[in-house]
Order: C-alpha cells, then structure tokens, then sequence
C-alpha cells in the first residue's frame, strides 16, 4: 500500500455536517475542484472513505528508485 493516492474534491461541503467539512480540509481540500496527493495509508483511506460522495481517488502508482 505504500504509494500514493490523488484526491479531488467534486462537491461542494455546504449543507454537509462539520465532520465532513473538517474531514475534506484535514485532506488539504479547500475547494471544488482542488486536488492533492496523500500518501496511500490505512489513516488516509478512511478518511476518504467518510467523504468519497464528494471527492473522487486516483491511485498513482508507486515511484521505482
């Protein structure tokens, strides 16, 4: 599991309880449309799992040395 994953945000937050708007900015999402890589772990796939009706997860593959 050690690559990382891309996280997009596709929905908007409004109208969404404070967990899941504290979840998105603890990802280091900001706005619809922003994207971020985060490193492929169990803390981050739960994370993306309590929000993934509003984000969409790439799977980048890992980096040979």
């Amino acid at each position: 599991m050690a690559g990382r994953l891309r996280v997009t945000q596709t929905k908007s937050t409004i109208s969404h309880i404070a967990r899941n708007r504290g979840t998105i900015r603890a990802l280091g999402l900001d706005h619809v449309g922003d994207t971020v890589e985060v490193p492929d772990n169990e803390a981050t796939r739960g994370m993306v799992r309590q929000v993934r009706f509003l984000v969409t997860v790439e799977e980048l593959p890992e980096e040979r040395p």
